[in-house]
């Protein structure tokens, strides 16, 4: 909590927060991977990281030491928007399939930006096109999986999925983002 004479705020989110040098943001910032909003950032870095990982391509997404500033919810609409299996290992994803989350977390990070929101459906998935109700969420935006437990997937009805993974919240569609062999 920051108190101060007249107001306090309460932090959420954040596990720690101290304040630092710029010396210190400097090393920190020094041991990021490339950022998708990042301006001359590509994703060749963080595909040598990936395709050398036993680690999950979930797990991956959020390790900022891989790729800075991707989230949770990112994470899961991006794997979902390209079928993937959030359980894959990173070596088992082809360079293609990286080639093509990294240019959609560019687009869609830009987006959010410039929209201070996160949406991550596509024009024929929208509420308007499918003839469905909006989502109603105190996140906002218009998603496929993320928050959605239990709700049926907007393109193949299957229920979406949630676990626990890198101590976050997971959520998937079994049907549109079917299960490798290597799964746990």
């Amino acid at each position: 909590r920051l108190a101060g004479p007249r107001h306090h705020a309460d932090l959420r989110g954040p596990t720690t927060c101290a304040l630092i040098t710029d010396a210190e943001k400097q090393a920190i910032h020094a041991r990021l991977g490339p950022d998708p909003l990042r301006p001359g950032d590509d994703g060749a870095h963080a595909w040598q990281r990936v395709a050398r990982s036993r680690t999950t391509i979930a797990a991956l997404l959020l390790d900022q030491k891989v790729i800075a500033g991707v989230g949770n919810v990112y994470r899961a609409e991006v794997l979902f928007r390209h079928g993937i299996d959030p359980y894959l290992p990173g070596r088992d994803l082809t360079r293609a399939q990286w080639d093509a989350i990294w240019a959609d977390l560019v687009s869609l990070m830009r987006e959010g930006v410039r929209h201070n929101r996160i949406d991550t459906v596509r024009p024929e998935h929208l509420p308007e096109a499918m003839g469905r109700p909006p989502r109603v969420d105190d996140h906002g935006g218009e998603v496929y999986v993320y928050r959605r437990a239990a709700d049926h997937c907007h393109i193949c009805g299957s229920e979406i999925r949630t676990a626990g993974l890198a101590a976050r919240n997971l959520f998937w569609c079994p049907g549109c983002q079917p299960p490798t062999a290597r799964r746990p």
